[in-house]
């Protein structure tokens, strides 16, 4: 005879991570993000910030959840950058919510659909900080090198790959 459960997909395949690991790893991002790229000019087209967001927003499947994350990198990476505050928080929090809603109905720890998703989203976030550069702030004529722009989400797919990895270890399922 078969059995019926209440548990929808999201509270089964939700995950939980130890606070320290999701308070520490996206502040040590942060931190990266911000120092690396002075002694290493090459590596300011990483994004660490956005891959912690794409991750932690991807694994806990909630919207909301999602959307806080990214705020809260966000506006954190705008605090230690030279950003006005709130670029980062508004763009990320975007992705953060998109990332949690598709990470809700699609398998999402497949390689391919995360390579796919960390490379749209990069893309999705250069597209967002134009349209706000450009837009909400009046700096009408700031260029956008989208070849640069490609080149920047094929690297931080390429990085966030093995990121995603190492911290899928750091799940605590319950």
């Amino acid at each position: 005879m078969a059995t019926r459960s209440y548990t929808s997909r999201r509270e089964l395949d939700e995950h939980t991570f130890h606070p320290a690991v999701a308070l520490l790893v996206p502040v040590a991002f942060i931190i990266l993000q911000a120092l690396l790229p002075k002694p290493f000019p090459k590596l300011a087209i990483l994004d660490l910030p956005l891959i912690a967001t794409i991750f932690f927003a991807v694994s806990r499947r909630n919207p909301i959840a999602g959307t806080f994350t990214g705020m809260v990198i966000g506006l954190l990476q705008d605090a230690l950058t030279n950003q006005y505050i709130g670029i980062n928080g508004i763009t990320k929090s975007i992705i953060g919510y998109t990332a949690a809603s598709i990470g809700f109905k699609v398998d999402v720890d497949n390689l391919s659909t995360r390579a796919l998703m960390c490379f749209a989203f990069c893309l999705a976030q250069s597209g967002l900080l134009y349209l706000i550069q450009n837009h909400l702030l009046g700096h009408l004529g700031v260029p956008v090198l989208w070849l640069h722009e490609l080149i920047r989400a094929v690297v931080n797919t390429l990085v966030a790959i093995p990121i995603f990895f190492l911290l899928d270890r750091t799940r605590s399922d319950e």
